[in-house]
């Protein structure tokens, strides 16, 4: 089976974007980058309480995005798909890019859609 119609693959990667679509979620991966935090580093960055930064982290670690590992009794969280953040530039790009122009153009000359 072509790997671009494959449904289990499809809905792995619709779970991956959709753990990334939070701004709490994204802030923890920008961070992360520079190296692992504690849940309680994550929660000062994020200013969410604990209880919050858990499920955030849950979600992101579900999706595969984050690894975690023990130290002592605390428990470090980094990035295990470090290649999110090539994504995030990708988007970053567009988000600078803005909406584009074509739907502006359609409307301001009254044109419609071919």
């Amino acid at each position: 089976m072509d790997r671009m119609r494959d449904p289990e693959r499809l809905e792995r990667r619709a779970a991956i974007m959709a753990a990334l679509a939070h701004p709490s979620r994204l802030r923890m991966i920008e961070r992360l980058e520079a190296g692992g935090l504690t849940v309680s580093e994550l929660t000062e960055l994020v200013g969410s309480d604990i209880s919050t930064v858990s499920r955030h982290i849950s979600v992101l670690h579900r999706a595969g995005i984050l690894s975690c590992s023990r130290e002592g009794n605390r428990r470090r969280y980094s990035l295990r798909a470090a290649c999110v953040l090539g994504f995030l530039d990708c988007v970053e790009d567009a988000v600078e890019a803005g909406s584009g122009t074509c739907g502006r153009d359609f409307r301001r000359s009254g044109e419609a859609d071919a």
